[in-house]
């Protein structure tokens, strides 16, 4: 689902809003997540998930071509842990077994 699905699903949801009503909520909701990850917040949706930044230490790594060990700074990087609920939904959608093979 792109940015886009998203406009037109909420649109489609809330016929009162017009689709520059839903698209204006939407980039809201993601600026307002992204600027509070920026600052270092974490972000938790009940029953969806929550956003935090973690951490990436500073490492030793090896440029692919020449071989020779490069210095990889320290970064922080946004992480998405999903909620109880999510994770559960998700795991309903499970695709069946393989049918086992008959031995005989």
């Amino acid at each position: 689902m792109t940015r886009s699905d998203l406009v037109e699903e909420l649109a489609a949801r809330f016929t009162q809003l017009t689709q520059r009503d839903a698209e204006i909520a939407v980039k809201t909701i993601l600026d307002a997540v992204g600027d509070a990850l920026v600052r270092g917040h974490r972000i938790e949706i009940r029953g969806f998930g929550s956003f935090s930044v973690t951490r990436r230490p500073p490492r030793m790594g090896r440029n692919p071509r020449s071989g020779e060990a490069v210095a990889i700074p320290e970064k922080r990087v946004p992480h998405f842990k999903p909620g109880k609920a999510l994770r559960e939904a998700v795991d309903e959608r499970k695709l069946p077994a393989a049918p086992l093979k008959d031995a005989s």
